[in-house]
């Protein structure tokens, strides 16, 4: 008998190892709108308060562009990405089942800035024609479709009334490149900019804003579709129940620029695709 209860037990270790092993980790990913060392930093406590709600491994899968995300969901070597909007019709139109959980409450009214280096002589956006600007990534829905599609709205066309177009790649590197000099004026992320000017990481003595969009949705979180159904609704339940009145959860919500999470839906973001195809930028 108590070689029959040693047998026994080391099944069960032997089953609980396996069952262990047979959970997965989550692979999250994002756009890299910001620097890497930022985007670390702004997961660091949100996976860890993932691994707890969950109960498995958060993994971060850094990638080097937008593009990159879009093709990591497709061919599932990750399971969640904070998209933007733009990014997440793509991935749509790409996987046919990228679905949307939550996005900030800040997400549904999202905007965007246009700023000046101070000696440009740019005040309006009129007087932006002639002269340097950049977008931020091409995908980027904050630095360069909306600002796109406003431009346009207000009879500016990007391909052909300024003198040059430049692509920074990321919000803070738009910022950094108009502060400096290297292009007259540019257009990012309104969360973005309010964050560099909170932290003193742009030197509004030389930097200006000259306009702001009207609001449009913006940013989510987003899983690929063929992940189990129950754990996407673990997922959106983790982020929902994140309360600022929580100190540990302040601290995430603080770092994610967001008040609180809400639940989202692929609807929402009819008025982003409408906006990519009149500028060309969907095949």
């Amino acid at each position: 008998m108590k070689q029959w209860a040693r047998w026994v037990s080391a099944m069960a270790a032997v089953l609980s190892a396996a069952a262990a092993q047979a959970v997965e980790p989550l692979r999250v990913s994002a756009i890299p709108d910001e620097s890497p060392t930022e985007l670390q930093r702004k997961f660091a406590p949100l996976g860890r308060y993932l691994e707890q709600q969950l109960g498995r491994e958060v993994l971060f899968v850094p990638v080097n562009d937008y593009a990159a995300v879009v093709e990591a969901l497709a061919a599932g070597k990750v399971d969640l990405a904070w998209l933007g909007g733009f990014t997440f019709v793509q991935a749509r139109l790409k996987t046919g089942n990228a679905l949307p959980l939550v996005q900030r409450e800040e997400d549904a009214k999202f905007t965007s800035k246009f700023i000046a280096n101070v000696d440009s002589g740019i005040n309006t956006l009129s007087d932006l024609k002639g002269k340097n600007f950049a977008f931020g990534s091409p995908s980027s829905t904050s630095g360069h479709l909306m600002p796109r599609h406003f431009l346009a709205e207000n009879g500016i066309d990007a391909g052909t009334d300024f003198a040059n177009i430049a692509f920074s790649g990321a919000h803070d590197a738009t910022a950094a490149w108009v502060a400096s000099g290297k292009v007259q004026a540019g257009a990012l992320n309104a969360s973005v900019w309010d964050k560099l000017v909170e932290q003193k990481k742009v030197d509004t003595s030389k930097v200006k804003v000259i306009w702001t969009t009207p609001s449009y949705y913006d940013y989510n979180w987003t899983v690929r579709g063929t992940l189990d159904a129950a754990l996407q609704r673990k997922i959106a339940q983790a982020f929902l129940a994140l309360d600022p009145k929580n100190p540990a959860h302040a601290e995430i919500l603080e770092l994610q620029r967001a008040s609180r999470f809400i639940a989202t839906k692929p609807e929402n973001y009819q008025g982003i695709e409408s906006a990519a195809r009149k500028a060309g930028l969907l095949k």
